[in-house]
């Protein structure tokens, strides 16, 4: 059987991205996996240290990341996982702080810098890349934040061999829009968009995670 980690960097549990998530999971349980879901917030962690115990030489380096704090359970899980996903929300123009650290903590010590190689990592792993953003597409395209994901995606493939993504944009930020200051967006179009479109987005990613668990098998 299958197991597929479900890796939450948004602030929120029961925010967009932690939906995608349960859509993703979800899917690949209809496949008969094990799913588990951890919330990146929960954890007290911080990304690379720049210590370099994953490039030592003479049968010193270490397999993992070496440092020893609450993200080292999840890492530990990673090793037996067959798919993950990694879901974030775009803040000014890149992952969440705590999504970039774990993406440090889990890609760098697999990095070789030897002649003829560039990851240490030696087994399939389907990556899923969920991602949110509140901006307009066009908003997105303009600024360029589409190429967040498209640039993890090329990373995880590079590292562990696979890596696919699903953006949804124009997302809800608020539950009531007339309570904070942004007149830029409208409430009526925000919530058409959430209505119409974030179920299709959902349907992505619960696709990902039936195909990954079945990939998996």
């Amino acid at each position: 059987m299958s197991l597929v980690i479900g890796i939450n960097g948004s602030p929120r549990k029961r925010g967009n991205t932690a939906t995608m998530i349960e859509h993703a999971l979800n899917g690949a349980k209809s496949k008969g996996a094990d799913i588990e879901l951890v919330h990146l917030y929960d954890l007290s962690f911080k990304g690379c240290i720049s210590c370099f115990a994953c490039k030592r030489s003479g049968g010193n380096r270490s397999p993992r990341c070496a440092i020893k704090d609450e993200l080292t359970p999840l890492l530990d899980k990673i090793e037996h996982a067959d798919a993950i996903f990694l879901g974030s929300p775009i803040y000014i123009g890149d992952f969440t702080s705590s999504t970039r650290a774990f993406i440090e903590r889990f890609l760098y010590p697999q990095v070789s810098y030897e002649e003829g190689t560039f990851s240490y990592f030696k087994r399939p792993l389907s990556v899923g890349i969920l991602c949110t953003m509140g901006a307009s597409e066009a908003r997105v395209t303009q600024a360029g934040y589409d190429r967040v994901p498209a640039m993890a995606e090329q990373v995880f493939k590079i590292i562990v061999g696979s890596g696919e993504s699903v953006v949804s944009v124009d997302t809800t930020q608020f539950d009531d829009y007339g309570k904070y200051l942004a007149s830029r967006f409208n409430p009526d179009e925000k919530a058409r968009i959430h209505r119409d479109q974030f179920p299709k987005d959902c349907a992505k990613a619960f696709e990902m995670g039936a195909r990954f668990a079945s990939a998996g098998k």
